[in-house]
């Protein structure tokens, strides 16, 4: 059986909504992902990652309050799902394992 990952932006994201929790919308982890990779992102990116992570069920959305600061308008809230979290904790353990191969990037005690 051929097992899932995610690429690249993909698992950035899902890291991001399950960081961020409550808070995860796409602005915020545009931001987020900005502050504390120093990397440029898209908020289109981010959305159109947000919706293919839910339709693969690795996250759920639901409507937040209305802001004013945000005209009256809703924030779609992300959450991530034990699917989700599954697939993070088996692409860390992938990443890993391949880490393990290379001599330089060993930490004494593990």
């Amino acid at each position: 059986m051929k097992m899932e990952l995610l690429g690249g932006f993909e698992e950035l994201v899902l890291t991001m909504v399950a960081a961020l929790k409550e808070d995860a919308y796409g602005a915020a982890i545009t931001e987020e992902i900005e502050t504390r990779l120093k990397r440029e992102v898209n908020l289109s990116a981010v959305h159109v990652t947000l919706y293919r992570l839910e339709d693969k069920g690795y996250i759920k959305s639901s409507l937040g309050g209305a802001t004013n600061e945000r005209g009256g308008r809703r924030k779609r809230i992300f959450t991530i799902t034990s699917a989700g979290m599954a697939i993070l904790k088996t692409m860390r353990e992938a990443r890993l394992d391949l880490w393990k191969l290379i001599p330089q990037l060993k930490v004494s005690g593990r």
